[in-house]
């Protein structure tokens, strides 16, 4: 690995590219791969259902075989990872290719299309899109059209642009100067839970000598962009408690405690107005220095463009500016709840009232060390902490009560940017694309991919490949075809640079 290495570190600056892709061969590709694309999102990928997995993977196993790849389905404490790699030449280094064929669950009442897992396409029409015939493409294809349905960003679509780059490269008769390794995740969605033990198991299979992750949206600008960490997350869910079960507002309001009430009060003493962490320590570790905020500042992301999409006019002020915001820890209210609500509202003094938080994870901040600070703080508050429903002893011992329960951590990850192999990256989608590279410090989403770093000690890159409004985790999730031409281009590209000698 070492030799490799410094090989690549050695040459990083001069590149040589094989034959250029000619456009009417990409075209005839992408062609290709919405086919394939289609039957890929025909096949439901729900992690909550293990045999929805199993399909899958039957067809990811088809699809990598065809095209050269030894396969192997790993084992792991729950659903199976799916494993592919091409013959190994130790002359070569190695590449590990991260991305998740599994999907969020779906409400098809909530998609403009009867079956979320049909592929529907549509060319944009002033605001909204009209469906279309897919024999309308023609061979001329419109990159602005989309292809519509789940998971055809995230992320079964970078999944099918590499296998169309592998196909366009082995019709050219390339060959490829790195070992390529893919390692597919079917509970991503669900938080890969078994990955951590998993990567221990399969070390020396999955060993490499840097990952690539594509997964998430390109940036706004649409221009290439790489992503050097991702936030990690932790979860907690409060619960206070009132009266044993809801009683009559006219009776015992004024009287019974308003856990909804405790339960706003407690929130409100965890932010101040202007939406900083109050609880003491809670950015602890965290310096930007000059490099920093000029690295953060050089990603031209357009603050009116993000308020006037969102519809708010002022932002929180944890950072002075949004890429600055993400390098903290967040401390988020995902959801409420208490008692009812619209048509189903009663005049009730409610039993207890849950938020569900989130806590977004920077490389600095460990995510069990903030759930204590937050525990801590709630206990400051004059609350009893519970890890379970209070019995009738202790509701009547106590004022005040809460039941938290703790989600499991997924750490933060972030690489250098003076590493070596990142300049090897940035240089090839800047020569393929003519373009400058957005470089993104740290991303505000999770991708679990700590696992690999910690137990395989290698730098980590993400390369999204789709569409920045695609949808994803929503409903009418999508995939501009220009993105799928993009994916298969920068794979194709990312795969065939030869460093010079």
């Amino acid at each position: 690995m070492k030799r490799s290495f410094f090989f690549v570190c050695s040459l990083v600056l001069t590149f040589g590219f094989g034959q250029e892709l000619d456009s009417t061969a990409l075209k005839s590709q992408v062609a290709e791969a919405i086919r394939d694309l289609r039957d890929f999102i025909a096949i439901p990928n729900d992690a909550l259902n293990p045999s929805d997995i199993d399909d899958n993977i039957f067809w990811l196993k088809k699809q990598f075989e065809k095209r050269g790849f030894n396969t192997a389905v790993l084992d792991t404490d729950n659903l199976p990872l799916f494993f592919a790699a091409l013959p190994m030449d130790d002359t070569k280094p190695s590449v590990l290719i991260y991305m998740h064929f599994d999907g969020q669950s779906v409400d098809a009442s909530k998609w403009n299309q009867p079956d979320p897992y049909k592929v529907v396409l549509k060319k944009p029409d002033g605001d909204t899109f009209e469906k279309m015939k897919f024999e309308e493409l023609g061979e001329d294809i419109n990159y602005d059209w989309r292809l519509f349905g789940r998971s055809t960003s995230d992320d079964k679509g970078p999944i099918v642009m590499l296998l169309h780059a592998l196909d366009l490269l082995k019709k050219e008769e390339t060959e490829l100067p790195f070992n390529v390794k893919v390692i597919l995740d079917g509970e991503e969605e669900k938080g890969s839970k078994p990955l951590p033990n998993a990567v221990k198991q399969y070390r020396e299979l999955l060993q490499a000598d840097f990952l690539l992750i594509h997964d998430g949206p390109m940036h706004a600008s649409g221009k290439p962009t790489i992503i050097y960490g991702c936030r990690g997350i932790t979860t907690l869910t409060l619960t206070t408690h009132g009266p044993f079960k809801p009683q009559h507002s006219g009776h015992y309001g004024n009287y019974a405690p308003n856990p909804g009430f405790q339960l706003a009060q407690l929130l409100a003493t965890m932010k101040n107005a202007e939406g900083r962490v109050t609880i003491p320590g809670y950015y602890e570790g965290i310096s930007l220095n000059e490099e920093t905020q000029t690295i953060l500042k050089s990603v031209p992301d357009d603050a009116v463009a993000i308020s006037e999409q969102l519809q708010f006019k002022t932002h929180e002020k944890v950072g002075s500016f949004y890429q600055e915001a993400l390098q903290y820890p967040s401390l988020n209210i995902r959801g409420l709840g208490s008692g009812w609500i619209g048509e189903k509202v009663r005049t009730i003094v409610p039993e207890s009232a849950t938020a569900e938080l989130d806590l977004r994870l920077v490389p600095e901040s460990d995510g069990n060390r903030l759930k204590r600070l937050v525990k801590d703080h709630i206990k400051k508050q004059g609350f009893h902490v519970l890890d379970h429903v209070p019995n009738k002893e202790e509701r009547l011992a106590h004022e005040k009560i809460v039941t938290v329960t703790e989600g499991g951590v997924t750490d933060a990850f972030r690489t250098s940017f003076d590493n070596a192999y990142g300049k090897f990256l940035i240089n090839t989608l800047r020569s393929t694309f003519g373009e400058e590279v957005v470089q993104i410090r740290i991303m505000g989403g999770t991708v679990p991919i700590a696992p690999f770093i910690n137990e395989l000690k290698i730098p980590a890159f993400i390369i999204p490949m789709v569409n920045p409004d695609n949808n994803q985790h929503s409903p009418n999730e999508n995939l501009k075809i220009g993105q799928l031409a993009y994916g298969i281009r920068a794979f194709h590209s990312l795969l065939s640079h030869r460093p010079d000698k």
